[in-house]
């Protein structure tokens, strides 16, 4: 009887304390992979695993944080299972092609255009830049979450930042296109940061 209590005791908890967070992880999710369905498996995957590692949790830490550092763990093995089946199927001439630069978009950016660049920083800069501008963690909450030095969340951050601009400084207006700023006029959350 005291196996089931404490196993309903511990599933309290864990709804209490991990999935207010959901929605944040799947906005996160989805910046990162760009597809609502894989940001939905991806968010549930990370679910799962904080459920089963719930017991290593400490009571009283910044389970948000905790919650990330799993997200970003899952990421990153969805991102290298889709890398590995990319490899092993195409030819390096379609690679090649992939690769081709395309024109400039209008002057004006779209909440797409700037996540499209978003979406195109190298992992460990999108991460930082996602926990910072997005999800505003502290740089010590950042640290922690990643488990990288103060110093480097602090470079990837700048770097991440500089990459995005200096995409969005090659874009250029095109013919016909209208462009649209963000809801009713301005930027959404951190996009604000990269006009």
């Amino acid at each position: 009887m005291s196996v089931i209590l404490e196993s309903q005791t511990r599933l309290e908890s864990f709804e209490a304390l991990a999935l207010p967070h959901r929605n944040e992880l799947f906005r996160a999710a989805i910046s990162m992979l760009g597809r609502r369905a894989e940001a939905e498996d991806t968010v549930q995957e990370a679910f799962l695993q904080a459920w089963k590692s719930f017991d290593r949790f400490t009571p009283g830490t910044n389970i948000r944080a905790w919650l990330f550092q799993i997200l970003f763990h899952v990421v990153s093995h969805h991102r290298r299972k889709w890398y590995n089946r990319l490899m092993s199927h195409e030819e390096p001439e379609n690679l090649e092609n992939m690769a081709i630069y395309e024109p400039p978009v209008p002057d004006q950016l779209r909440d797409e255009e700037i996540l499209e660049a978003f979406r195109k920083l190298p992992q460990t800069y999108a991460e930082v830049v996602l926990l910072a501008d997005v999800q505003e963690f502290s740089y010590k909450e950042i640290q922690d979450t990643l488990g990288i030095p103060i110093g480097t969340v602090m470079s990837r951050l700048s770097r991440g930042r500089r990459r995005l601009r200096q995409q969005l400084a090659h874009r250029a207006p095109a013919p016909g296109r209208p462009a649209r700023m963000g809801r009713e006029g301005g930027s959404v959350g951190f996009l604000g940061k990269f006009r």
